[in-house]
């Protein structure tokens, strides 16, 4: 906005060194600079804000007060010029305030800014009536000159196209809008033949065009180009022999002309040739980077432009002699601004965007036609673009060798209506060769395909769809009934799967190629609609039924979608009311309907479809409908006349006015005057008094400053029940000037005349109830200078009241509790009326506030304070009903006032102290907290109140004897509570999700810690919803169980504040607690965590954290390696992103320690309740060992504790812990053993219990152990550790390389048990595999068996039965997956699996999961061979909830503590090392093993539920389980 300057004069004052600036410039001038100012600022900010409409109307208003300014400044216009050019100034000025919400400004009838000193209050307040009718009727007009044309069009006549191309060309020419990179109107197609000459020889030189149904708001865009696109229709290449392939559809260039002023209305020469030249080089926002322009010099378009008012009927109308038959009608892609009743449009626009493929066979990148076709029973037309018939079949533009083909060619599917729902698009895909002999062999090589119409009947969304590129097999694709029942878009599979939850399978009836293609449409239908809301209503009789429910659904569709179906939905409303004459069922719902539809029309936003309404009443609906119920109409019509009348005032005619305006002497207005106001009270006591003669009664006496005037009518005046603003306003108003004119003497007297201490007290006590609803929004919010002339007169009042209030009733005998509480309330809402509130105005008005009327919000605040301290001992019965008032006052950002009330709250705290039994205070702490929660929530409070109230509360309690350290924990509370809070109201408009998690779970903590449970389950609730917005359904339930935790399993009644939302509904505390868990169940299926959690922060991207990290951290540096940071890095002043992925460390809790566990538990506690995670980084110490890199192979172990365990209410917690190990090579060696072993056990395990699974990962799994082409593990870790060089440098790892070796040899039978499954189940097709498996086993078994010991698996009968020492024991069932007791020197056990197993008689009957028997470790006695095997069949099994076995998932420390429970024997090196066939030796089972087998139990039976204590005598002595 330009700048511009003022002259001021510079005025010495005689015998004074005050120098007083007076400006040089007309008041005009001046008010013209500060109003430029003003809107500078605002214009900034819609700048900012993207309010482009609105930026655009401010700039052109300022441009235009910029230019008058320079008008009047000139000092060169004539006085009748100048008179006349500041009557626009002001009506310029007076409208742009309105527009963008400022103050209203009154002036004379001269056009001079009204000074409220200098004039009545009556006159002022007629003013603001005068200036804002006079802005409203502006207004008024700007809408009724703009409603007068909704429609224009653009008449272009192409003249000439000038280019040798030698081959035949189409032009495309639409209307385009290059900031928004789209295009507003379908294409105007012309042919061109090869001679330079159009096909239509006829209309040589005069090819019309009219581009009809622009809105005023498509014109006034900031650019607005006409493009013309040239197509070349020939060979591949130009000047290309016979040979080659004709009739091709080549890219050749654009022309582009910018006709944004010819939108603007700024030229109109209709008889101008425009030439539009080609452009040198492509236009990237039209087409790619690839086409190959062809440069043509002095090559472009002839063209003539002109704008016409009006739609294509209205230009019919009026310009016959520019728009004939032969002129081609273009249409806007989208509706015109408003739709007539009548008329019918039903055109969908497809355009085909972009696409990417494979090259296939071929060397080069594929030469891509697109083939577009509708296919239905009938078939239907495709238009290339107005001007020409359709065609059947409309074939692209072809980019030479392009890899991903860019086209953005829009075409126009004309359909009709009835046969939309059995129609679709099908696109076919073929290569072009520019040799014809191959391009004629050359088949379609993919075929894609949409549906028009979705299935519940709306029309197919506009907007982007990527479609999925089937392969063409000719019969198939050329079925519609074949691949009509396939998706069409990638949408639909994922919409798919979402609902069936099995994944789409590529290779189906017609298999998907790897191509892609995208495709976006636009429907403009009159009579299809995307809504599903507003379809049921207009397809209501096929749904009878769900009648009320579609009603009650159209009052939720967006209005855009119903003005555009406006007839056709009022038609199906008084359809729905004639046709269910016979009962009344739906006659509310349809009136609801009606009435909502009208009010929406009368919406500033639908307020041009007025005319659509009318023309709808008038005709069609008077036409069509007048056979059912004629009160329908009568309805109808009553809708338009459903508005306010206006308020006419009548003139002063009573006697009694006519006596006050006439010129009466002082002395005898002080006769009469006392009589007239007794008068005037009696009749106001008349409720049949006329409203408008009162207030012209009263306005009477506003003409006069008498010595006294008698109040007494105040009370009677009928504001509060007054309904109309108008008449409201004009008894403030009259009420504001009598007050204005008494001085203290008057307020003396006039409380003298009260007879008794009753009087005064009712006087006052109805007096500051009418203040009070008085400050509310009686005058408009944009008339300042009246609210503040009302404010300054109150205010004085108040302060007149107050020492009344101190003399009358202040004492202990004659104090009023609600008379002073009246007071209070009173002064506070005029400390905080937003009037006053000065940091919201600009600069430039809150310097003219305070030049004219000061900051009174301090006065009226050092009142309060002063008033408060007049309490003395009646304080205490304000607290703490006054905390939140005060608390209001002290959060008004001014300083001086801050200072001065804040010093109330340490008041308050020694009252209560002084007061209560518990020397407490306790209810004002709690009230504060409370008041101070909500009002910063509101708004209100910074981070200087925050220090200030610290700071004063500090001060006075640390000198207070009793207080010192009460007070000080209190305000260090409500600091930090300050803190949180505005972090929180800060963070509310944050656009990171996460930021407000973080800030609402630090408030709740805050009274979770005070045990505020009242606020702290609304921050619960505010949490929730946040999570639901994120679709966090885990947190989200997680966050409700804290509110399930507070409630108890009882039927005692819930506190008002335990319930959410509004706490109206009554519950016990066990239904409200049943409610909430069945809502946590349903977001944790929702979030499918119920049985297994899906670890979000585990499966998340890096790369996609660290891009949210960053968005949210911008200054920050991306560090690469995963190396803890330096001190350079940590002390340094930089922010720096660390990002890499950390493992959960699995807790078993307590009571499954050491235990057989279901795999299912296992997996929940595998990514639930975990609070534990690791990071492993593999770094080396030594030199490298060439030959084998394990040796020197360490790892850095970090482990990171959480605060809180995941799943939790948030989905990231602080790290509090972490701690850093190394993991030797050996000990790595280790771990890896010991978790391939535990894989493999029990995906062996799976694989026995559940033959239905598929064989490969056992497969794979075996393969990579057992093949020496694949083998990876422990034959690096014998070259590494087990050679006598490390052994004899490590001689403390000795123990550490004998349970490696262990763990080599514990692979073997896991692998034989393997083996033997994949034999069972392996194929014909993997033979060969199980065959080399077989091979390599049995190598590898004899070198493990030869080195570190013999594992064998023994087979024979199932013994279930034992007798030991009297007690029975009866084993029920074993675990399937192991068909033999595991024996050998080192290890022996039983492992078993029933939820049926039992110990019976001496050992307490007890439902077990799992039985493990493991060695005693000080046991000496030899292990015979014992004989346990599987059930007989492998489906004897308890199946879970979801359908899997339910079995132990046997842990690698079981595995090893197995291994390591006993000496090496030469008796256990001896047993068999049998095949790993199904065939095992068998033995002879005798009950004298079974003694030896109970005294390998180590540790208790496992079990799920607590374990009973039995005593069992065995041979080698006893032991307790």
């Amino acid at each position: 906005m330009s700048h511009f300057s003022s002259i001021y004069y510079s005025l010495l004052v005689a015998g004074s060194q005050q120098e007083i600036i007076i400006p040089a410039d007309l008041a005009l001038v001046q008010e013209l600079g500060a109003t430029l100012r003003e809107w500078a600022q605002i214009w900034q900010n819609l700048y900012v804000a993207n309010k482009t409409a609105l930026f655009r109307d401010v700039q052109q208003m300022a441009y235009s007060l910029i230019e008058y300014r320079s008008q009047i400044v000139s000092g060169t216009l004539p006085q009748d010029d100048l008179v006349e050019l500041k009557k626009k100034v002001t009506a310029k000025i007076d409208y742009g305030n309105r527009i963008l919400g400022l103050d209203l400004v009154v002036r004379d009838e001269a056009g001079n800014t009204l000074d409220p000193d200098w004039t009545s209050t009556v006159s002022l307040f007629r003013a603001h009536e005068t200036a804002s009718r006079s802005v409203d009727d502006r207004i008024q007009e700007e809408k009724t000159l703009f409603s007068t044309v909704h429609t224009y069009s653009l008449l272009m006549n192409l003249k000439n196209f000038v280019c040798n191309i030698g081959e035949d060309a189409e032009l495309l020419m639409s209307l385009y809008d290059p900031d928004q990179s789209e295009f507003i109107s379908e294409n105007f197609l012309v042919r061109w033949d090869s001679m330079g000459m159009p096909k239509e020889i006829e209309k040589l030189n005069n090819l019309p065009a009219l581009f009809t149904d622009l809105s005023s708001s498509d014109l006034m865009r900031p650019r607005l180009f006409l493009v013309c696109q040239i197509i070349r229709v020939g060979s591949m290449e130009l000047k290309e022999g016979k040979k080659h392939t004709g009739g091709l559809r080549r890219p050749f260039g654009v022309a582009v002309m910018d006709i944004t002023d010819i939108g603007h209305g700024k030229t109109d020469d209709e008889d101008k040739q425009h030439f539009i030249p080609f452009q040198s080089t492509g236009w990237v926002l039209l087409v790619s980077a690839s086409l190959d322009f062809f440069t043509c010099l002095l090559a472009g378009l002839f063209v003539t432009l002109k704008l016409l008012s009006g739609d294509l009927a209205q230009v019919r109308k009026d310009y016959p002699h520019f728009v004939d038959r032969s002129t081609a009608i273009v249409r806007k892609m989208g509706f015109p601004e408003i739709i007539l009743p009548g008329i019918v449009r039903n055109d969908i626009y497809v355009t085909l965007l972009q696409g990417e493929f494979d090259r296939g066979k071929k060397k080069t990148p594929k030469n891509v036609e697109v083939i577009l076709s509708v296919y239905d029973d009938e078939g239907n037309l495709i238009f290339p673009g107005a001007g020409y018939d359709g065609i059947t079949e409309y074939k692209s533009v072809i980019y030479y060798q392009v890899k991903q083909p860019s086209w953005n060619e829009t075409v126009k599917v004309t359909i009709p209506i009835e046969d939309v729902c059995r129609c679709h698009l099908r696109v076919m895909f073929r290569h072009r060769s520019s040799q014809d002999s191959r391009d004629k062999s050359e088949k379609p090589f993919g075929m894609a395909f949409v549906r028009l119409m979705r299935r519940d009947g709306t029309t197919l969304k506009d907007g982007r769809h990527e479609l999925i590129v089937y392969k063409v097999d000719v019969k198939k694709t050329e079925d519609a009934k074949v691949y009509l029942t396939l998706p069409a878009t990638w949408a639909e599979v994922e919409e798919k799967e979402k609902q069936t939850g099995k994944q789409f399978h590529h290779s189906g009836v017609v298999p998907v190629t790897k191509d892609s293609f995208q495709i976006a449409t636009l429907t403009c239908s009159t009579k299809l609609t995307q809504n599903v809301d507003l379809l049921g209503l207009l397809n209501w009789r096929s749904n009878p039924e769900d009648l009320d429910q579609i009603l009650q659904r159209l009052m939720e569709v967006e209005g855009g979608e119903i003005v555009k179906f406006l007839q056709d939905t009022l038609d199906a409303l008084f359809n729905i009311m004639m046709e269910t004459s016979e009962k009344d069922t739906y006659d509310t719902l349809v009136f609801d309907a009606l009435v909502f539809i009208i009010t929406l029309i009368g919406d500033i936003k639908f307020q041009h479809f007025n005319p659509v309404l009318e023309t709808y009443i008038n005709k069609h609906f008077s036409a069509t409908l007048m056979k059912g119920k004629e009160c329908s109409a009568s309805r109808l019509h009553a809708y338009k006349f459903v508005r306010p009348a206006p308020i006419i005032g009548n003139e002063l005619c009573d006697p009694i006015s006519s006596v006050f305006l006439c010129s009466v002497a002082a002395d005898c207005r002080d006769v009469l005057l006392p009589l007239v106001t007794d008068q005037l009270s009696g009749q106001l006591d008349d409720h049949s008094s006329k409203p408008d003669h009162e207030a012209s009664f009263i306005s009477v006496l506003t003409s006069t400053k008498p010595k006294y005037i008698s109040l007494p009518f105040f009370s009677t005046i009928p504001i509060n029940n007054t309904n109309t603003p108008l008449l409201q306003g004009q008894y403030l108003a009259c009420m504001t000037a009598i007050l204005k004119q008494m001085d203290d003497m008057h307020y003396a007297h006039y409380i003298s005349t009260f007879k008794t201490r009753q009087d005064i007290m009712d006087f006052l006590m109805e007096t500051f109830i009418m203040f009070k609803d008085l400050m509310g929004d009686v005058f408009p919010a944009d008339w300042m200078i009246m609210n503040l002339v009302q404010m300054q007169v109150f205010l004085r009042a108040i302060n007149q009241y107050s020492d009344v209030l101190n003399m009358y009733f202040l004492d202990q005998a004659h104090f009023e509790l609600q008379l002073w509480n009246n007071y209070f309330h009173l002064t506070v809402a005029f400390l905080t009326h937003k009037t006053l509130q000065l940091e919201s105005f600009s600069q430039e008005k809150r310097n003219k506030i305070l030049n004219k009327y000061g900051d009174m919000r301090k006065p009226i605040g050092f009142k309060i304070r002063d008033m408060w301290y007049n309490l003395g001992p009646h304080k205490m019965k304000f607290i703490p009903a006054m905390v939140g008032p005060i608390l209001e006052v002290t959060l008004v950002p001014e300083p001086e006032l801050r200072k001065a009330t804040i010093l109330i709250f340490f008041d308050m705290m020694q009252c209560e102290h002084n007061f209560s039994p518990g020397r407490t205070f306790e209810m004002f702490e709690n009230e504060l907290i409370t008041k101070l929660d909500q009002e910063v929530e509101g708004g209100r409070g910074d981070e200087q109140y925050k220090v200030l109230l610290e700071k004063t509360l500090l001060e006075h309690c640390r000198r207070h004897r009793y207080l010192s350290q009460s007070g000080e924990e209190l305000a260090l509370l409500l600091s930090s509570l300050l803190e949180k809070l505005l972090a929180y109201r800060t963070i509310t408009h944050d656009e990171s999700p996460e930021h407000r998690m973080s800030c609402t779970v630090n408030v709740l903590n805050f009274y979770k810690e005070k045990k505020r449970e009242d606020i702290y389950i609304r921050y619960l609730y505010k949490l929730r919803d946040l999570h639901l917005d994120c679709e966090n359904y885990t947190e989200a339930s997680y966050t409700l169980l804290l509110h399930a935790e507070l409630l108890e399993w009882s039927d005692k009644a819930c506190a008002p504040h335990l319930i959410p939302g509004d706490g109206q509904h009554v519950w016990t505390q066990q239904e409200l607690k049943e409610r909430l868990i069945q809502e946590i169940i349903c977001y944790l299926d929702k979030g499918k965590v119920s049985v297994k959690c899906t670890a979000h922060y585990l499966q998340q991207s890096v790369y996609e954290l660290y891009l949210k990290l960053l968005s949210q951290f911008p200054n920050a540096a991306r560090m690469t390696s995963t190396a803890p940071p330096g001190d350079d890095i940590s002390n340094s002043t930089g922010q720096y992103i660390q990002c890499f992925t950390v493992k959960p460390v699995l807790t078993v809790p307590h009571q499954f320690k050491d235990k057989g566990v279901p795999e299912q538990i296992l997996n929940y506690y595998r990514t639930n309740e975990v609070d534990q995670f690791k990071y492993s980084r593999p770094f080396r110490k030594g030199e490298k060992d060439p030959d084998n890199e394990f040796a020197t192979m360490w790892i850095e172990r970090t482990t990171y504790i959480t605060a809180y365990r995941f799943p939790g209410i948030l989905k990231w917690f602080e790290v509090k812990s972490v701690s850093v190990e190394e993991i030797s090579p050996l000990a790595n060696a280790i771990e890896t053993m010991e978790m391939t072993n535990e894989k493999l056990s029990n995906l062996v395990q799976q694989q026995a219990c559940d033959r239905s699974l598929s064989i490969n990962p056992l497969s794979m799994m075996l393969s990579g152990i057992v093949d020496p082409a694949v083998m990876g593990g422990f034959s690096n870790y014998e070259k590494a550790f087990f050679i006598d060089t490390y052994i004899q440098e490590h001689p403390e790892d000795h123990e550490q390389i004998e349970v490696l070796k262990q763990l080599i040899a514990l692979q073997i039978p896991l692998l034989a048990d393997g083996i033997r499954i994949h034999g069972e189940k392996t194929t014909e097709q993997l033979k060969p595999l199980h065959n080399r498996l077989v091979t390599c086993f049995q190598d590898l078994r004899e070198k493990v068996e030869k080195h570190y010991g013999v594992i064998t698996l023994v087979r024979c009968q199932p013994l279930t039965q034992f007798n030991v020492g009297g007690c029975q024991l009866k084993l029920l069932a074993l675990l399937p997956s192991y068909q033999t007791l595991l024996i050998q020197s080192r290890v022996s056990g039983i492992l078993a699996q029933d939820h049926k197993s039992c110990l019976i008689q001496s050992i307490a009957t007890q439902v077990l999961s799992v039985i493990v028997l493991l060695l005693c470790q000080d046991s000496q006695m030899m292990l015979n061979p014992i004989c346990v095997s599987q059930p007989c069949s492998l489906t004897e099994r308890k199946k879970s909830r979801v359908g899997s076995a339910v079995m132990p998932y046997i842990l690698s420390s079981t595995l090893r503590r197995m291994s390591t429970v006993s000496t090496i024997s030469n008796a256990s090196s001896g047993l068999s090392s049998g095949s790993a066939s199904s065939d095992g030796p068998s033995c002879n089972s005798s009950q004298e093993s079974v003694p030896r087998i109970l005294s390998l139990l180590l540790a208790p039976f496992v079990c799920l539920s607590p374990c009973h204590c039995a005593t069992i005598t065995t041979e080698s002595g006893f032991f307790k389980c």
